[in-house]
């Protein structure tokens, strides 16, 4: 079970590394300004761009929401907005590099391409019906906008390292660990031969990874590993892809909310496009001729055996090192933070409030500004560790609860 899990790891690190720095480098050096400046028409160009931009974003599917409302908030259509939340969730630049070194060149460029064209179809089918005004007025505003960063280079260059090791760690950590822990369950305690039982029926397979992947929540990098493991008992690559495309991109909780800030039409082809695009991409890696093979013997992990350890270079161990301790330092600072939260705030008697459904620093944004607009509060922490956020202020209980439900998220 170690050497499985240091096989995963070690062919990971280099390439989530590398994509942490990008996903750092286009948080502080690209202003934000720009990705509402060219949304806000609902036809090809505005679609296609926002899809474009959404595309390298390391936003998972809580985190886009948001992101997206605000964009929306600042001009962007429906349309545009429609297409970035499809777009977004399903790959990223840390993603990209990181499905290359497990599972080969070909998902590499697929899983990017594949986002790209459901978000164009979902935004065209919102944009349709714009166009004809039959979608109703945004009601709510998750109240997030983008981080400001300093001007100047070198804080720019501090801010890239800050949100790409250590805000990022924070937000998708116990994600990416969960996926390589279940990763390496599958490959040790799952029979080599399991998925080659059923693999005459590639579409009930798809639709069992469906009705599994949709309603969960699970990040785009995090999916990586389980997708692999499986492929290596014999699950075939079109039932992966659908794993890789439909999981990241939708959950109960983003569904909740986009029917709220976008109406039930626009939910409805939000939906309709994961689903149809992932089975019909996942069909067509399936059945066209050789591209199946290709698929398959593209993969690294597919070339040696997972249970055998791997022979890895220094250059390998001291990525895999060096990722093990920025998710130690990350993870271990956001629970000594909401260790001292839940220690002051006892002491100060402010109200607790468990919120449901908050997964990364994003909605930990969300909800502190949302519930810091309400009359009466005069501060608002929020504990993401615990899901808790502490209100100080003279505000009803109701007032409260009203407000979480407004943006998105539930209350326990």
């Amino acid at each position: 079970m170690l050497d499985a899990f240091l096989m995963m790891l070690h062919g990971m690190s280099p390439y989530l590394l590398l994509g942490f720095l990008i996903a750092g480098v286009l948080h502080a050096f690209v202003p934000a300004s720009i990705y509402s400046r060219y949304l806000s028409g609902t036809g090809w160009r505005s679609v296609g761009t926002a899809a474009l931009f959404g595309i390298p974003l390391p936003l998972c599917s809580c985190g886009v929401l948001p992101t997206a409302v605000s964009l929306r908030r600042s001009g962007a259509s429906r349309a545009a907005s429609t297409s970035f939340l499809i777009a977004t969730p399903q790959t990223g630049v840390d993603s990209i590099a990181a499905t290359y070194s497990m599972m080969g060149l070909p998902f590499a460029i697929l899983r990017p391409v594949a986002a790209l064209v459901t978000a164009l179809a979902g935004g065209m089918a919102v944009g349709a019906l714009e166009r004809r005004g039959s979608l109703p007025d945004v009601q709510q505003d998750a109240n997030y906008e983008f981080s400001t960063v300093k001007p100047g280079f070198w804080p720019k260059v501090v801010e890239t390292m800050r949100y790409g090791f250590f805000e990022m760690m924070q937000n998708i950590g116990r994600w990416l660990v969960l996926g390589l822990v279940i990763a390496t369950l599958i490959t040790v305690l799952v029979p080599d031969d399991f998925f080659q039982t059923y693999a005459r029926y590639p579409f009930l397979n798809m639709l069992v990874i469906l009705a599994i992947a949709v309603p969960m929540y699970v990040c785009a990098t995090g999916s990586i590993p389980i997708a692999a493991a499986l492929m290596m008992k014999g699950l075939s690559p079109g039932c992966a892809l659908v794993l890789l495309m439909a999981g990241p991109a939708a959950n109960l909780a983003s569904v909740l909310v986009i029917s709220q800030a976008f109406g039930r039409k626009a939910t409805v082809a939000y939906l309709a496009s994961i689903i149809v695009g992932a089975m019909g991409f996942g069909l067509l890696v399936d059945y066209w001729p050789g591209m199946r093979d290709m698929f398959v013997n593209a993969m690294p992990m597919q070339h040696h055996a997972m249970h055998h350890a791997m022979n890895v270079s220094w250059l390998n161990w001291l990525c895999s090192g060096l990722l093990l301790i920025f998710l130690a330092v990350a993870m271990g600072a956001k629970y000594w933070k909401s260790y001292q939260l839940r220690k002051n705030n006892k002491t100060m008697e402010k109200k607790e409030f468990k919120v449901k459904g908050m997964m990364c620093n994003h909605c930990k944004a969300a909800v502190e500004k949302g519930l810091a607009s309400l009359d009466g509060v005069t501060a608002v922490t929020v504990d993401l560790a615990q899901g808790i956020a502490y209100v100080e202020g003279n505000v009803t209980d109701e007032a409260v609860r009203a407000k979480v439900t407004e943006l998105g998220y539930e209350n326990a």
